[in-house]
């Protein structure tokens, strides 16, 4: 397995969220969903597919790590759970990262690009990212 296949990956799982998102409500983000805003039994099963193939590459490589995180994101994106699908992916792009830094994977420029690109995208999902609510006279 090879770190641009990794962010195939997770940019894989990041295009599911931000799906998902954009179909929430926007107060929906800063509370847990209804039983009636869960993602598409099929999305939950592209997830998984992707996930599980992760995992299944991954064994005996530095990759394997990452499996705990991306795991735990796909528990969260089953139930609907978007701020719970997130960090874990945020968590696995951190993870990435030091292992470069320690030399333990290596990165070119253009997997060190979508490594941010991925990061940035998926803080845009995450509550408190639309400035438009900010500030004062701010409608509730």
């Amino acid at each position: 397995m090879l770190t641009t296949e990794v962010l195939d990956a997770v940019g894989g799982l990041a295009s599911y969220l931000k799906s998902y998102a954009a179909k929430l409500p926007p107060i929906v983000h800063l509370s847990t969903p209804s039983a009636g805003l869960k993602p598409s039994f099929e999305a939950v099963d592209s997830y998984e597919t992707i996930v599980s193939r992760v995992r299944s590459q991954s064994s005996g490589t530095p990759y394997k790590a990452l499996n705990e995180s991306l795991v735990s994101s796909l528990e969260a994106f089953e139930i609907g759970n978007l701020i719970g699908a997130v960090q874990p992916l945020l968590s696995a792009l951190d993870h990435l990262e030091r292992m470069q830094r320690d030399k333990e994977i290596e990165m070119g420029r253009m997997d060190e690009k979508r490594l941010h690109e991925y990061r940035a995208g998926l803080h845009k999902v995450l509550p408190g990212n639309k400035p438009e609510l900010d500030g004062p006279g701010q409608r509730i």
